[in-house]
């Protein structure tokens, strides 16, 4: 990785929460390409993985009504983006990281 690929801030701490349902096609290409787009764009991150089948309450206090979704926790404005994340551009742009 190269650190002109970084745009978010240096000091800059993002935390994210992804729901799945089991590990189906979908949520294993969120959760990749989701590490890929934070390993090359964000320096500092934390990634909570939650299944909705063996954590339903999560989806219900969260309001979940799509899987996979994205929500990003911190830093301020939180951000939602439901899909498999594979367009990098559209989820750095609707995350606000670029």
């Amino acid at each position: 990785m190269e650190n002109s690929q970084i745009s978010a801030s240096e000091t800059e701490h993002y935390k994210f929460i992804l729901f799945i349902s089991g590990m189906s096609t979908k949520s294993s290409h969120a959760i990749e390409n989701l590490r890929k787009i934070s390993e090359s764009y964000l320096p500092k991150f934390e990634l909570q993985i939650i299944d909705i089948r063996t954590e339903q309450q999560k989806a219900v206090e969260y309001q979940i009504l799509a899987v996979p979704t994205l929500i990003k926790t911190h830093p301020n404005p939180n951000r939602v983006i439901v899909g498999d994340l594979s367009d990098t551009e559209k989820v750095l742009k609707i995350l606000d990281i670029r």
